[in-house]
């Protein structure tokens, strides 16, 4: 049987087991070291969801990397432009390098875009993307993800680092929102 976890008012179903999800980080990791073999990367993790996939990934890369943790912004004053302004917490210089980005998800890719845009401003070499779950059926980027850990279905998951009202980011498995 499924293992189910009821979560407030809502019932989950584990998705994604951790063996599956470590498993899948390993098999990332190994991607970057092999196109990155002999070279110097700058990840970039977006917190909060991706700090769970950002440190199980950091600890299969073999190449020379460091990481920071940025938060973006989309505030201007109390209320949500709904566009990213600015990515908060960026400490190093990343003009000239080579940069991957480690994001939890990609849904619709508006954020990831904007992303994208500042930290070329920045005068990156080059930038990637490694994400840990990615849903087709809701992107509208225009940009090519190279790095995927899963692709799953549009559905509301938790665990792992995904939340539900802030809560469960602690779970070791991916949960999906069953619907009734």
């Amino acid at each position: 049987m499924d293992k189910e976890i009821s979560v407030k008012d809502k019932k989950f179903r584990v998705s994604i087991t951790a063996d599956e999800i470590q498993k899948n980080v390993k098999r990332v990791a190994d991607e970057i070291n092999h196109d990155y073999k002999g070279g110097d990367i700058r990840f970039v993790g977006i917190l909060n969801g991706a700090f769970m996939f950002a440190a199980d990934l950091i600890k299969n890369i073999t190449v020379d990397c460091n990481i920071d943790f940025v938060k973006v912004s989309s505030y201007s004053g109390i209320s949500t432009t709904g566009e990213v302004t600015e990515l908060i917490g960026l400490n190093k210089d990343i003009a000239g390098k080579d940069v991957i980005i480690v994001e939890d998800i990609v849904e619709t890719g508006i954020t990831m875009s904007k992303v994208l845009e500042l930290l070329k401003k920045l005068g990156a070499r080059s930038v990637k993307i490694a994400i840990l779950v990615f849903k087709p059926e809701s992107f509208k980027g225009g940009f090519d993800i190279d790095y995927i850990g899963f692709r799953l279905p549009k559905s509301f998951i938790i665990g792992y680092g995904f939340d539900y009202d802030g809560y469960y980011r602690n779970l070791p498995e991916i949960y999906s929102l069953v619907e009734e």
